[in-house]
């Protein structure tokens, strides 16, 4: 993506919300593992929400680095479904 930047729209904005969601997951393991674990589903909202606008916005002009974020998407998703199901235990 970073290297085909002059053919995104936006792409300042883009680059934005991919470092934004990888700040967000790097900081959510410490959160998961202090049982906050409302506050750690919001954080896989966000990285998801992110990712998936990311994914949509350069899919035209980039593909490749669209599809290689998917598995990303789904695996995020799969940590969401289990942070969810430790919350409702949890409450």
């Amino acid at each position: 993506m970073l290297n085909a930047r002059e053919e995104v729209p936006q792409s300042n904005l883009i680059v934005a919300l991919f470092f934004i969601q990888l700040a967000v997951n790097l900081a959510w393991p410490s959160v998961f593992n202090s049982e906050r674990y409302l506050l750690s589903l919001m954080m896989i909202v966000v990285m998801v929400v992110f990712t998936g606008i990311y994914a949509f916005a350069v899919y035209k002009p980039v593909p490749t680095a669209s599809m290689l974020v998917w598995p990303y998407i789904a695996w995020v998703s799969f940590a969401g479904a289990i942070n969810l199901a430790y919350y409702l235990e949890a409450s």
